[in-house]
Order: structure tokens, then C-alpha cells, then sequence
């Protein structure tokens, strides 16, 4: 049963927390904070309920905050969640920038509560699971140039890397912009024998066409307007080591044909020259367009794509790599915490469930950047999606933008849509609607009343 520490000096809700949540959880008690750092240190749970106003300064927050700072140092990744008044809003937002997972204002609802503790509860163990996951890939992936990925597709390009590594065929790596094309294709170089020599990548889709064939073949002096030296290519300095042609689909048909020649006869001739200059290179290959396509519709040569394609090595979208998105979200975080010099702790559910849902075109790179952007736009030690770049989502937005401001407006529409709920479940049933929230009927009325429900109901009502 998971662990749940209650801090808090006021003995009735102690008690009432526990009998409401000892059901669900292992409910710790603790009434300063002293025993609850001491209870703390030995259970570890993951959970904490903290109370800003404890002994022996009950009525200010300086007990609370020093607890908060406590737990917070002893154990970051511990979702802590406040207890204050109605009037402590400034606290409650210090207590989220300190590292608080979410607060919650006193009287406690249960059933509100419950809502809260749950979603801490969810995110601990995604959290525990991605820090476990990532712990042992950091193993897994010391020999695959620091690709991070746990999902079957990803183990099954790990496998390959290291089958194909050792030869010295040509590599055909496919993916959608931002998979990781590059990366495979490093890895792949310093598993191989030529990891000795140089690495040379060339994007072929960032060259100017006039310049793409001078680029990979060098040019002797004189040869064009401008040509004032002989210089050497991007083929020739890949000699003895592995030579990288990202985007390859984008590569004008006439320098295919030149390409092709290069890679069945292992000599090029410089722009100007006559010369036979003898390469020794592996050449890996990327591109992310349908070369199938490109094929039939004459924009890539299909005797090429054979030569270039002995293996094949598909990189799956990051839409379709399940708990990677977060496991790659967590190592992200950890970079860009040491990076920028900060502290963040945690994405917060919202923003976990922007992260798992969205289609994630940009795939690992959009996934990066988006990280990035999160650590250094977060006022807290949380990321929320508005960190993330989300705009207009609404159902994750105002979790923390405005809860803060109109937390006794949500609690009020959440009690309305229950009790509307269960009127409707029970065909205006009023005694069963109100045992099946756990009130009394006149409690119910009251409510109803509260809430501006007419008493129009039809259905059956016991006396």
C-alpha cells in the first residue's frame, strides 16, 4: 500500500483524513515538524500533506516553509501538498515556487482532496518508473552515442546498430524530421572499426545546387570563376572514417549519377580535374521523404537507392514510442536543469498529459527544444504546459494559472455537477441521490439550494 504522511497540528483533521484515506493508502501521522520530518526520513513516502501552520508558531507560516524546504531537500521528487486558509493565497503560491506539488484550502473536502492525492500519487510512480527506465538505458545505450529509448521499435534499432556496426556496408536510415537520423548514424560510426577516423555529415538539402558538386568533390584552382585554390571535398576528408549524407532524397538527379560512380568505383575527380583521387569511406545515408515515391516519379535514381540501402534502418515517430516521450522528457529536464543553472523538479500532471497526448511532429527534437523552452520560461521548480508552449488548452492550463485565483469557484462548480450527476442517475430520486454522495436528504436540500437546483424532480421520493 502506497505511503501518505499527514502534517499537521490540528488532531481532528488528522484523524478525519485518516479514516477517509486509510482505506486507500498508509497514512502516517505526524503533528510538528519534527515527527514529521523523523516519520518522513524513515517511511520515504512519496506523498506528503503539509499544514503552513504548525507549532510553535501555529498562527504563520514560518514552521510550514521551513518543513516544505526540509522535505524538499531531503527528497525532491516528493509531491507535497499544502493545507492553507482561504486568506494564504500568497503562501500557497511561495509554497508552489519553493517546489510544492499543489495546494489545497481549509476546511478539506474528502472527496476533492481524494482528486488531488490520486493525481500526486499517478505522477510519483510515472516518475519512479521513468527514473528507473533511464537508469538502466543509461547502460543499454552507453554504446549507441547517448540515444535514449526503451520501446520495443527503439531496442530493435539498438540491435541493429550493433549487428551492422562491425561490417562496412552502406547504411539506409529513415525517419521523420527529428528522429535522430544523425545520432543513429554516429552511433553507428564509433561502434565501427573506422571510429578512429572522422566523422563527416553533409546535409544535402542545406547546399545550394550550385555549389553541392564543389562540395562533395572539391575543385582545383581555376576551374570556375571565384576558384582561387584547390580545395579538397567533404568526400575526401571522410577518408578512413564514415561519411554521413542527411536528406540524401533531396540530392539533384545529375550529382546521383556522379554519387553513384563514387560509390561503385571508390574514386572521385575534383570540379576541373582529371585526376582519380581513391576514397576510403563507409557512407551512411538519411532521409525522411518516401524514396518509393521519389523513385516512380523519376527524382531518385533507383539503381542509387540500391546501392545505398544494403540495410535498412527505420526510426519510429515519436507518437509511437509510448513511455519513451517521458522517459526522454526526464533526461531533457536533467540537461537543461545542469545547463541553465536550475532546479526544476517536475512536470506537473497537466503538462504530463500535454506531453503524452500530443502527435509530436517535430518528434524528439520538437520534444527537446520544448523542454528546453519549459526550464527557462517556469517561474517554479514545476514545468506546467504553459511552460511548454501550450496555448489554449484550457482543461490543462488553468490547473495552475487559475486555481490559484478562483479555487472556491471550482470546488463550488465541482459540487454542483455532482450533485446534478447524481439527481440524474437516480430519475430525481433525492433520498438515493443523497446516501450515494453520503449526506443526509436535508443536507442534499441544502445544497440544492445553494447550488440554484429547482425542486422539480418527478421520480419517487421515500419519507
Amino acid at each position: 500500500m502506497e505511503k501518505l504522511l499527514i502534517v499537521d497540528d490540528n488532531q481532528d483533521i488528522r484523524q478525519q483524513l485518516k479514516w477517509g484515506l486509510g482505506d486507500e493508502y498508509a497514512v502516517l501521522l505526524a503533528g510538528d515538524v519534527t515527527e514529521g520530518l523523523a516519520i518522513f526520513k524513515k517511511h520515504q513516502p512519496s506523498v506528503v500533506i503539509l499544514d503552513l501552520g504548525l507549532p510553535p508558531h501555529e498562527d504563520s507560516s514560518i514552521e510550514g516553509f521551513r518543513c516544505l524546504a526540509e522535505l524538499i531537500d531531503q527528497s525532491p521528487t516528493t509531491k507535497i501538498i499544502m493545507l492553507t486558509g482561504n486568506d494564504e493565497r500568497e503562501n500557497a503560491l511561495k509554497a508552489m515556487q519553493m517546489g510544492a506539488y499543489d495546494f489545497y484550502a481549509k476546511p478539506p473536502v474528502l472527496s476533492e482532496l481524494k482528486v488531488i492525492i490520486n493525481r500526486a500519487f499517478h505522477l510519483a510512480n510515472i516518475e519512479e518508473q521513468n527514473r528507473s527506465l533511464q537508469s538502466a538505458m543509461e547502460v543499454k545505450s552507453s554504446d549507441m552515442g547517448g540515444i535514449i529509448g526503451h520501446c520495443p521499435e527503439m531496442l530493435t534499432v539498438f540491435s541493429t546498430i550493433r549487428k551492422v556496426a562491425t561490417s562496412d556496408v552502406p547504411i539506409f536510415i529513415t525517419g521523420e524530421s527529428g528522429t535522430g537520423k544523425e545520432l543513429v548514424a554516429r552511433a553507428i560510426h564509433e561502434a565501427s572499426f573506422r571510429n578512429k577516423g572522422p566523422f563527416i555529415p553533409i546535409n544535402c538539402g542545406a547546399i545550394p545546387e550550385n555549389l553541392l558538386e564543389s562540395e562533395f568533390f572539391g575543385h582545383e584552382r581555376g576551374s570556375f570563376t571565384g576558384a582561387h585554390a584547390t580545395v579538397q571535398g567533404k568526400l575526401q576528408y571522410a577518408h578512413k572514417g564514415t561519411l554521413f549524407l542527411d536528406e540524401i532524397g533531396e540530392l539533384p538527379v545529375n550529382l546521383q549519377v556522379k554519387l553513384l560512380r563514387f560509390l561503385q568505383e571508390g574514386t572521385i575527380q575534383r570540379v576541373g580535374g582529371r585526376e582519380d583521387i581513391p576514397v576510403d569511406t563507409r557512407t551512411v545515408c538519411a532521409t525522411n521523404v518516401d524514396t518509393v515515391k521519389a523513385i516512380s516519379e523519376g527524382r531518385f535514381r533507383e539503381d542509387l537507392y540500391y546501392r545505398i540501402s544494403v540495410i535498412t534502418i527505420n526510426l519510429p515517430p515519436l507518437r509511437e514510442r509510448g513511455d519513451d516521450i517521458m522517459l526522454l522528457a526526464h533526461y531533457f529536464l536533467q540537461l537543461f536543469n545542469h545547463e541553465h543553472k536550475k532546479r526544476v523538479r517536475h512536470f506537473s500532471s497537466a503538462a504530463v498529459s500535454f506531453l503524452q497526448s500530443h502527435d509530436w511532429p517535430g518528434n524528439v527534437r520538437e520534444l527537446r527544444n520544448r523542454v528546453q523552452r519549459a526550464i527557462i520560461m517556469t517561474d517554479t521548480t514545476s514545468i506546467k504546459p504553459s511552460d511548454l508552449g501550450v496555448k489554449q488548452q484550457a482543461d490543462e492550463q488553468q490547473h495552475f494559472s487559475q486555481e490559484i485565483i478562483t479555487l472556491r469557484e471550482a470546488r463550488n462548480k465541482l459540487e454542483r455537477e455532482m450533485i446534478g450527476a447524481a439527481i440524474e442517475r437516480h430519475t430525481d430520486n433525492i433520498l438515493k441521490a443523497a446516501e450515494e454522495l453520503g449526506v443526509s436528504r436535508p443536507t442534499f436540500y441544502d445544497l440544492m439550494k445553494k447550488h440554484g437546483l429547482k425542486k422539480d424532480w418527478h421520480g419517487p421520493e421515500a419519507e
